[in-house]
C-alpha cells in the first residue's frame, strides 16, 4: 500500500517546529533505514520528556514516514487543536468505549490503510529512577497482533537531558544531542492466530519493550535493570509500607491531642 502524503498540516507543523529543534539540540540519528518505505506499521517508543514527542517526530518526518500518535479523542473537538490534530492526521484513543479493542480502532483502521502509529507503551513519562523504559502497556501489541504489521522498536536519548521528567525548567547549555535509533522489526510471529488473552498480550508487550530497552542500551552504552520499574507494583509497594507505618505507629491519646491543638 502506498504511503501517505504528509499534507499541508504536517508540513506547517514541521515549520513552526523544525527550527527551534534544530537550534536547541544536535542530532545523532541511526536506523532510518528500519523504518518501512510503504505499507503501515507500528513503531514503539521510550518516553522520557515532555519534549520528546516533538524531538522523535522530527526524527521520524526526515523519514518521509511521519509518525500519527495516539491522543485522547477529546482533544479532535477542540478549535484550533483539534483542526491541527484531524489535520495532521493523529488517532484518537476512545477511552470511554468498554471494549478494549474498540478503543484503539482507529489506530488498527490506520495502520490497515498504510500509516505508521506511533506508541508510546509506557503510556507515560518513565518513572523509573534512572529512565529505563517501565513496563509497557498492551494497546501496541493489540494492534500489531490484530493487524499482523511490523513493530519497530525505537530508543531515544537526549531530550531528557534538555528538559528532564516532569522538569519545569529546560537545561538549554550546553546543547544537548538527541539519539534515536530505530531497530529491526520484532518477531512477534509465535503470537499471531492465537487468542489475545490477557496473558498473551502482556508476554507480546514484555517482547516489544524488551527490544526497545536494547536499543537504548544501545545508544546509552550500559545495561538496563534486570526487571523493568513497574509503577504499578511500586503503588502496592507504597500502599504496603504506608499500611504497615500506620499500623506500627500507636494512635494519639485524645488529651495530647486537645493539648496539643491548644485547648
Amino acid at each position: 500500500m502506498p504511503r501517505r502524503r504528509i499534507g499541508f498540516w504536517y508540513r506547517f507543523a514541521a515549520v513552526i517546529c523544525k527550527p527551534p529543534l534544530v537550534v536547541l539540540i544536535k542530532r545523532d540519528w541511526r536506523g532510518m533505514e528500519h523504518i518501512p518505505a510503504e505499507g503501515g506499521f507500528i513503531t514503539a517508543v521510550n518516553h522520557n520528556s515532555h519534549i520528546d514527542p516533538f524531538a522523535y517526530a522530527h526524527f521520524q518526518y526526515n523519514t518521509g514516514r511521519v509518525p500519527r500518535f495516539l491522543a485522547k479523542s477529546g482533544l479532535f473537538k477542540k478549535g484550533f487543536v483539534g483542526a491541527a490534530m484531524r489535520g495532521t492526521g493523529q488517532i484518537p484513543v476512545y477511552r470511554e468505549t468498554t471494549d478494549a479493542l474498540s478503543a484503539f480502532r482507529a489506530a488498527i483502521d490506520a495502520v490497515e490503510r498504510g500509516e505508521c502509529v506511533a506508541f508510546y507503551p509506557e503510556g507515560t513519562i518513565t518513572r523509573d529512577p534512572d529512565q529505563w523504559p517501565m513496563t509497557g502497556k498492551t494497546g501496541a501489541a493489540r494492534v500489531a497482533l490484530q493487524t499482523k504489521c511490523p513493530v519497530i522498536p525505537v530508543a531515544q536519548w537526549g531530550a531528557n537531558e534538555l528538559l528532564p521528567p516532569y522538569a519545569k525548567k529546560a537545561n538549554v547549555l550546553p546543547r544537548k544531542t538527541h539519539r534515536v535509533l530505530a531497530g529491526p522489526p520484532v518477531d512477534l510471529a509465535r503470537f499471531h492466530d492465537k487468542e489475545m488473552t490477557p496473558e498473551l498480550l502482556k508476554e507480546a508487550t514484555e517482547v516489544i519493550m524488551a527490544a526497545v530497552t536494547r536499543q537504548l542500551e544501545e545508544i546509552r552504552g550500559e545495561k538496563a535493570p534486570q526487571t523493568p520499574y513497574d509503577p504499578r507494583q511500586e503503588r502496592i509497594e507504597q500502599r504496603r509500607r504506608t499500611s504497615a507505618h500506620n499500623r506500627q505507629t500507636p494512635a494519639q491519646p485524645k488529651a495530647e491531642q486537645e493539648e496539643g491543638q491548644g485547648t
